[in-house]
C-alpha cells in the first residue's frame, strides 16, 4: 500500500507579512491569497526491513535511519523528520519502517509558500495512513507548530492555512494563534479574467525568507512607525483586494497591487533590490498596472496585473532578465490524500 497526498501552492494577493507575529498578535492581520496549479507531494510507502527512509525526488536528497521514534534534525531534510517527529510524539505510529518521498513544483525559497506547503502534504499522508481524525483547521495548525515551534523556522502563518483549505481566501489572524479563513465566492467570469491578465514570473533566483521575516519581526518589535505602518497599509490592501474581487472591479487590481508595492518595501529593507526594481519598472513600462513580490521578498516569483492584452507584451519584456513566465491556474481544492 502506498500513501500519497498532495497540497497546492499560492499566490499572495494581498496583506503579506501582516500574519507574522508578533505584528499580528497586536494589531491583528489579513491576507487575501488563491491556490493555483503547482504543488508538493509526499508518498509514504511502508517496508519489511524496518528501515526509515526520506527523500525529496526533486532535489536528490536522500537519509536512511534504523526504525526510531525521534530523527535527527540537523539541517538534511529536517523538513520531512520534523512532521514525523511531531506525528511520532502526537499519535500511535507502529514500529515499522517506511520511505517518504517528497516533489514539489517550484524551488524552495521562491515565494509560493513551498516549505509550508509541503509540511502540510507530509502531514496529510500521514494522516491518509494513519487514519488520523484532524480536520482541516487542526491540519494547518499543526503545521504552523511543526515549522515555527519545533524547526524554529521564521515565517507567518497564511501557507499552512492555504494549502490545507485551498481556493481564494480572506484569512484573518489574531493572538493566541487564532484564525479565521473565509472563502470568497468569487463569479467564475471575474476568476477566469483575473488567471489571464495575472501573470507569474519567476526572477530564477531563490532567497531565504527568515533573514527578510526576522528584520520585520524586529522592526514591529523595537515599534518602528514606518514599519508598523507600511503593515497597517498592507492589511487594509487586503481587504480592498477582497472588494473589488467579489464586486468584479477587476480593473482596480493593478493600483491596489502597486500599491501594496511600495508599503511592502517599507517593511524591511532587503524586500527589494535593484534587480527586482529593474524588473517591476520593465513591466510597467510593458503594460502592467501594478504587481509585488510572491512572499517574503528579495527574488523568487513576482506577480504583475495586465488588463486587456497587455499580458504578451509583459511577458515578452520579462524574458530579458532571465527569468521564466509560469504558466498556471487557479484552482478550488486544498489537501488531498488517497491510497494506493
Amino acid at each position: 500500500m502506498i500513501y500519497r497526498s498532495k497540497a497546492p501552492l499560492r499566490i499572495g494577493l494581498a496583506g503579506g507579512g501582516t500574519d507574522v507575529s508578533p505584528y499580528c498578535d497586536l494589531y491583528g492581520g489579513a491576507i487575501l491569497n488563491a491556490t493555483i496549479s503547482l504543488s508538493a507531494y509526499a508518498s509514504i510507502e511502508p517496508n519489511e526491513t524496518g528501515e526509515i527512509i526520506v527523500e525529496t525526488l526533486d532535489r536528490g536528497e536522500l537519509q536512511r535511519f534504523p526504525w526510531a521514534p525521534v530523527l535527527p534534525i540537523n539541517g538534511k531534510l529536517d523538513l520531512l523528520k520534523g512532521v514525523y517527529n511531531r506525528v511520532s510524539r502526537e499519535f500511535q505510529i507502529p514500529q515499522n519502517g517506511f520511505r517518504l518521498s517528497t516533489f514539489v513544483d517550484a524551488p524552495a525559497g521562491s515565494g509560493l509558500g513551498t516549505s509550508s506547503t509541503l509540511v502540510v502534504a507530509i502531514l496529510g499522508a500521514f494522516v491518509e495512513m494513519l487514519k488520523l481524525p484532524l480536520g482541516d483547521y487542526d491540519i494547518a495548525h499543526l503545521a504552523y507548530e511543526i515549522e515555527r515551534q519545533d524547526l524554529q523556522l521564521a515565517g507567518g502563518r497564511q501557507d499552512q492555512y492555504a494549502a490545507t483549505f485551498g481556493g481564494v481566501n480572506y484569512m484573518e489572524f489574531y493572538d493566541a494563534d487564532k484564525v479565521i479563513v473565509n472563502p470568497l465566492r468569487i463569479r467564475s467570469q471575474y476568476l477566469h479574467e483575473l488567471e489571464n491578465n495575472l501573470v507569474l514570473y519567476f526572477t530564477a533566483t531563490s532567497r531565504e525568507s527568515a533573514s527578510i521575516i526576522k528584520e520585520q519581526v524586529k522592526n514591529v518589535e523595537r515599534k518602528d512607525e514606518k514599519s508598523i505602518e507600511a503593515m497597517h497599509q498592507l492589511k487594509e490592501q487586503a481587504r480592498m483586494m477582497k472588494e473589488v474581487l467579489l464586486k468584479g472591479k477587476l480593473a482596480e487590481i493593478g493600483e491596489i497591487l502597486d500599491y501594496g508595492f511600495q508599503q511592502k518595501r517599507r517593511m524591511a529593507a532587503n524586500i527589494s533590490n535593484s534587480s527586482i526594481e529593474a524588473i517591476y519598472d520593465a513591466a510597467k513600462a510593458a503594460g502592467a498596472t501594478g504587481g509585488k513580490i510572491s512572499g517574503a521578498g528579495g527574488g523568487g516569483f513576482m506577480i504583475f496585473y495586465c488588463p486587456g492584452n497587455t499580458n504578451y507584451a509583459v511577458k515578452k519584456a520579462l524574458l530579458q532578465f532571465g527569468g521564466e513566465v509560469k504558466h498556471y491556474s487557479f484552482t478550488k481544492y486544498g489537501l488531498s490524500s488517497w491510497s494506493v
